[in-house]
């Protein structure tokens, strides 16, 4: 297993439901060889299947890491641009355009850390964040 099997099996820890298109984009690699290494992985016992996880084992309010983000946009994305970007970031559950050093601040839901990574990643090569600060939960009162 590879780098590119590892993005790809991050990704789908992610959205399980991703295409293979999809995937393909994400990790630069054409639909049909994204599929064929998802089939491998498949094949090889290292994707054993895809399921919905509720309760403890899911990110949400009762399970996984809720995360809150600053973020400060790249200079070239305007507001309305980033907010519709993040509007297709299932994870972030709310944002807030704030004044002060960062222009939004993010709630989010991740499973664990792992998946915070690859959130991390997307705001800054999908959505325009050029810098974030991530404070992480440990409790809520």
């Amino acid at each position: 297993m590879d780098g590119v099997d590892k993005h790809i099996l991050g990704l789908l820890r992610e959205n399980a439901r991703c295409s293979f298109s999809e995937l393909g984009r994400l990790v630069g690699l054409s639909t049909n060889a994204t599929a064929a290494r998802v089939r491998k992985l498949e094949t090889e016992g290292v994707i054993l299947g895809y399921t919905l996880l509720e309760g403890q084992n899911a990110a949400g309010p009762r399970g996984g890491l809720e995360v809150f983000i600053d973020v400060r946009l790249d200079p070239a994305v305007d507001y309305d641009t980033f907010t519709r970007r993040i509007e297709l970031v299932r994870q972030v559950v709310e944002a807030i355009h704030m004044t002060g050093p960062y222009d939004y601040l993010l709630r989010a839901y991740v499973p664990d850390t792992g998946a915070l990574d690859l959130l991390l990643r997307r705001l800054k090569s999908e959505c325009g964040a050029a810098q974030t600060q991530t404070r992480v939960a440990l409790r809520a009162r």
